[in-house]
């Protein structure tokens, strides 16, 4: 009998940070978990990534409740990841009127949001816990961008005594990916295009694409960044040591996808072939053994030319488990 996935063995309580950044900007991280970013003005308050279940989304409440008594009015989706947005519900029952996510990501929910959902509800126990609490898929109420990548298209928000900045700025963990920033702070939220000190989850992702994107990232010259996953980065020092983190991941990975498809490597080989470059680095961070099999999987597609990524269905991910162990 194989083993299971790693992610399903992870069942210990993380512990939340909630802590403040700058004036207006405070970072909800969780040891590895899905962060969460909250931007707080004098009339309205911004919350970028809605967590995975609406009972989860409460604890985030619970404590932007310490802090301010704002109605949230607004939720940002970094992308359509089941772990990112399905919680959005929460804060539409607390007032939030708008959830904003770029024209990628939008596309992306219609295309394979359903799939999607089940997958990860499947693969991750302990971040569904409550999963009931979930009505359904999270869809935007306001759509920003053509799908092309730059400020063009950006949409700024005045939430009172601080505006928000948000747009596409190029593919990387999936082609929507957008981001939130805070210009007169010099605070980014990235959502899971940057990560540090955690896994790089790339099995949906634009892996040749992604490192001109966090190039685009850098020019922002940012002094704090919540990462998708690992803790709150200070100082613009700190700030390219994360991006510098998830660039190597990155470019690692490709790499070793490329010299397995030109080897004419099967998944299981190149997996071997992958860890010989990535284990001596990454391979002591949280969720690292969850995200390879699928990161190798898209890497190892994506050097064979499949530039869309295929749809990661709850068969597909016993498939591919199933591959590797033989």
């Amino acid at each position: 009998m194989s083993k299971a996935f790693a992610s399903q063995a992870d069942l210990e309580d993380k512990k939340t940070t909630f802590e403040q950044l700058s004036p207006h900007c405070w970072a909800y991280t969780a040891e590895g978990d899905p962060n969460s970013g909250v931007i707080i003005g004098d009339k309205f308050i911004m919350v970028s990534d809605a967590t995975a279940t609406p009972a989860m989304a409460q604890d985030l409440i619970k404590q932007i409740r310490t802090v301010s008594d704002k109605p949230i009015k607004y939720v940002l989706l970094t992308h359509y990841h089941a772990v990112r947005v399905l919680g959005a519900s929460a804060y539409l029952a607390e007032g939030a009127t708008e959830v904003i996510a770029s024209r990628g990501t939008y596309e992306l929910i219609v295309e394979r949001g359903a799939q999607d959902m089940q997958s990860e509800m499947e693969r991750f126990p302990r971040l569904f816990r409550g999963a009931d609490s979930v009505p359904g898929l999270t869809w935007p109420t306001m759509v920003i961008g053509d799908g092309k990548p730059g400020r063009q298209g950006s949409l700024e928000v005045d939430l009172g005594g601080v505006k928000v900045s948000i747009w596409h700025p190029g593919p990387g963990h999936t082609r929507g990916d957008t981001i939130a920033w805070v210009e007169e702070e010099k605070v980014l939220f990235s959502g899971d295009l940057v990560e540090y000190e955690a896994g790089v989850y790339t099995g949906d992702a634009q892996l040749e694409e992604w490192p001109a994107t966090l190039e685009a990232l850098r020019e922002l010259k940012a002094e704090f960044i919540v990462p998708g996953r690992g803790e709150a980065m200070k100082g613009n020092a700190d700030v390219n040591k994360a991006l510098d983190y998830t660039q190597r991941w990155v470019t690692t990975l490709f790499q070793a996808g490329k010299e397995a498809a030109a080897a004419g490597m099967d998944l299981k080989t190149a997996m071997a072939h992958t860890r010989k470059s990535m284990d001596p680095v990454f391979g002591h961070v949280f969720i690292y053994e969850h995200c390879l099999p699928f990161d190798v999987s898209r890497a190892y597609d994506e050097a064979k030319g499949i530039k869309n990524p295929r749809i990661w269905t709850a068969e597909r991910d016993k498939e591919m488990w199933a591959a590797l162990q033989g």
